[in-house]
């Protein structure tokens, strides 16, 4: 595996491959990045990944500061499991030599809602590095996972709408053997906050599992979940079952007919912040 700083040198590892697969990620790597690693391997040659903690999408009050930073034990995990031709590990003056102040800015009723209405400014801050990563890159795919779901659909239509010659090919939330959706956070759970944790997959299965039997008061079973994750600890942002096409609230007549829909949540435990969804 060779390791580049700078994209210069990406550029030069690059040229003439036409049929790159990309991961980008923010490091601190876990099975789910290298699952990610290993379904791109399917849909491309050679694989590049990234590690770059993009300040872009941290609000003024999150943890830019204390995100975990692990390059050198994410190098060694990589080059044991074989999986990466180029990890692209630029620093923050090579991402961004000049303020940035050129931005995607993606469309408020997708952008501004769920995670984009609790992280002003977050979804603005993802759509960019992305777009510069995929600029710096030029992937033929980039695989990402199902657990950002808002993330994900907003990436696309990015790539849609500017007509990016990249496919965004989406892998399955990976998940610990109890539930709990992996993530880098994970880490910052305490012994029995980590306990407890799992408890956001299960409300989820729980929600699911009353839709498919039948019921139908979407704001209803909504407010249960709220309720059973406050109950034990949980400071609620959202849970929120949405269409899946477009994550707006369903209708009634909808729900009855079986749009296909998501349900998605944040929450923190302690003092940090959990997010997951269940296609249903």
């Amino acid at each position: 595996m060779k390791v580049v700083h700078t994209i210069q040198e990406l550029r030069d590892q690059l040229r003439g491959q036409l049929r790159v697969a990309f991961v980008p990620t923010m490091g601190n790597l876990h099975d789910a990045h290298l699952a990610l690693m290993k379904m791109a391997h399917q849909h491309g040659d050679p694989v590049v990944a990234s590690i770059f903690v993009n300040r872009l999408q941290f609000g003024p009050n999150e943890d830019f500061d204390k995100y975990p930073r692990t390059l050198a034990e994410d190098i060694d995990k990589l080059q044991k499991q074989n999986l990466v031709y180029v990890l692209f590990a630029p620093n923050e003056k090579e991402m961004y030599p000049e303020p940035q102040e050129y931005r995607v800015q993606p469309p408020h009723d997708l952008g501004d809602i769920l995670e984009g209405h609790f992280r002003p400014g977050f979804f603005v801050g993802v759509t960019t590095v992305v777009l510069k990563l995929f600029s710096c890159v030029q992937p033929k795919v980039a695989v990402f996972g199902k657990k950002d779901y808002q993330q994900l659909m907003i990436v696309r239509q990015m790539c849609r709408q500017f007509a990016l010659p990249t496919e965004i090919i989406p892998h399955e939330t990976v998940r610990d053997p109890d539930g709990l959706a992996m993530s880098s956070r994970n880490r910052f759970l305490s012994p029995a906050e980590r306990k407890e944790a799992p408890r956001m997959a299960r409300v989820l299965n729980h929600v699911r599992d009353r839709l498919r039997a039948g019921e139908h008061d979407v704001t209803a079973i909504e407010a249960e979940a709220q309720r059973e994750l406050a109950g034990h600890g949980w400071k609620v942002d959202y849970v929120s079952v949405c269409r899946q096409r477009d994550l707006k609230a369903p209708t009634p007549p909808e729900v009855k007919a079986g749009e296909p829909l998501v349900v998605l949540s944040a929450a923190k435990l302690g003092t940090t912040r959990l997010i997951d969804n269940l296609e249903i």
